[in-house]
């Protein structure tokens, strides 16, 4: 897929890294696996961690325009230059609890600003066994190939 970016912002649960380094994330970052693939060859890219600031996140609006203004007025960057991830403790069901209740609200935030996102950062293989084996819920991406197994099957 890839994405002709030269800045990545990884958006995580303010609760979550409270105790979580973002070891994880960065290490998909920096492999380009996980929902990082998609920049697998690609140029040099910046990144950016920061927390949603607390739920109910509202706090990502005003850090990304923070952001925006001082890599437009310093840099010259733009908004095209940028998108945003947000990181899996936010979208994902895993170790540390749910997706994030205000997952929704966190998108709309980023769309209102022009920035595209991308839903995840890190595949954790534990976790994505968890949720094969039902003891987690489905990524979005499983339960869309899950919807279209069972629509092949109900063809035949």
């Amino acid at each position: 897929m890839g994405y002709d970016r030269n800045y990545i912002v990884v958006v995580q649960c303010h609760l979550v890294k409270e105790r979580c380094s973002g070891y994880f994330c960065e290490k998909a970052f920096f492999e380009r696996s996980g929902e990082f693939a998609c920049y697998a060859g690609e140029k040099e890219l910046r990144i950016n961690y920061m927390t949603c600031g607390g739920c109910c996140g509202r706090a990502v609006h005003r850090k990304l325009t923070n952001l925006l203004r001082q890599s437009r007025r310093r840099e010259e960057l733009g908004k095209k230059q940028f998108i945003v991830h947000f990181a899996s403790c936010i979208t994902n069901d895993n170790f540390h609890g749910p997706p994030c209740p205000h997952l929704d609200y966190l998108k709309d935030l980023v769309t209102r600003l022009g920035l595209e996102y991308v839903e995840g950062t890190n595949i954790s293989p534990k976790a994505e066994a968890r949720r094969l084996e039902g003891r987690y819920r489905l990524r979005p991406a499983q339960e869309r190939a899950r919807a279209e197994e069972e629509e092949a099957d109900g063809a035949d």
